[in-house]
């Protein structure tokens, strides 16, 4: 008998759903246009709506990064404490894509602005992730088997503002954690919507640099490094050992820095 024969069926018969896109959320009404946003072809699990004005976008080099937010009832079932290390997530990990595209303003005043939201945190489960890193223990390979009905996820949007408050670009993004995947579980009720803070940035930086603009090196000193370091080797080790995700070890801090006020 294999180790995923003891699996229970119904987790088993949700194996192909791997490559599943997550449905769109609904428009929030946070960007200051949705009528350009158009669908992104291809991708495999993240619902991907942008839109880029290339001249305008090629025209800002600066941008001031405001703190990202929540939009309507996203968040509603959490604690405070839950609340303010997905927002935290998000802007450390928006912090390091557009600092790799773009030079982080010192100030405010007329900077263009890149301003973010989360419109949903979609709650992991932590009994079905307990299960999930028992069983993945047992399953050889790369790759991590959740509990059918237990994962989260992460919708967000954000866009990019000229100096005059024009929209250069824009981003509506959803992503819930796959079944099958690499997706770890996590003993947190926002776990999953952590690991889905780092593909978000990831589509923000794609969504507002510039066609021909290349990923830059990282300035010196790191304008994000009151987040702490980009890399979490800790984290890794963690996830590697005990199969699970622990937002304090992979976020690389509890607290949310005290050079970004929320409004």
């Amino acid at each position: 008998m294999t180790a995923k024969s003891l699996l229970p069926a119904g987790l088993l018969a949700v194996c192909g759903l791997a490559a599943c896109q997550t449905a769109p959320d609904a428009n929030s009404g946070f960007l200051s246009d949705y009528d350009r946003l158009a669908p992104v072809e291809g991708t495999v699990r993240a619902s991907i709506r942008q839109h880029r004005d290339e001249t305008a976008a090629t025209a800002i080099e600066q941008v001031w990064l405001e703190p990202a937010v929540l939009i309507g009832s996203a968040g509603e079932a959490l604690t405070a404490e839950e609340r303010a290390m997905v927002l935290r997530e998000v802007d450390r990990q928006v912090c390091y894509e557009i600092s790799e595209r773009f030079t982080l303003a010192a100030s405010r005043d007329g900077a263009p602005r890149v301003r973010t939201a989360v419109v949903r945190i979609g709650t992991t489960a932590p009994a079905g992730s307990a299960v999930a890193a028992v069983a993945n223990a047992f399953i050889p390979g790369p790759g991590t088997v959740r509990v059918p009905g237990t994962t989260g996820g992460l919708a967000a949007e954000a866009e990019l503002l000229d100096g005059g408050g024009r929209q250069a670009a824009a981003l509506a993004w959803a992503r819930d954690a796959n079944v099958v995947g690499t997706d770890s579980p996590s003993l947190s009720r926002v776990g999953d919507a952590l690991q889905m803070a780092e593909p978000f940035a990831d589509a923000v930086g794609d969504a507002f640099a510039p066609a021909d603009r290349p990923v830059r090196a990282i300035a010196d000193p790191d304008p994000c490094g009151r987040y702490g370091p980009r890399t979490q080797p800790g984290g890794f080790l963690t996830r590697l050992v005990t199969g699970l995700y622990v937002p304090e070890v992979n976020t690389g801090a509890r607290e949310e820095p005290a050079e970004t006020p929320r409004p």
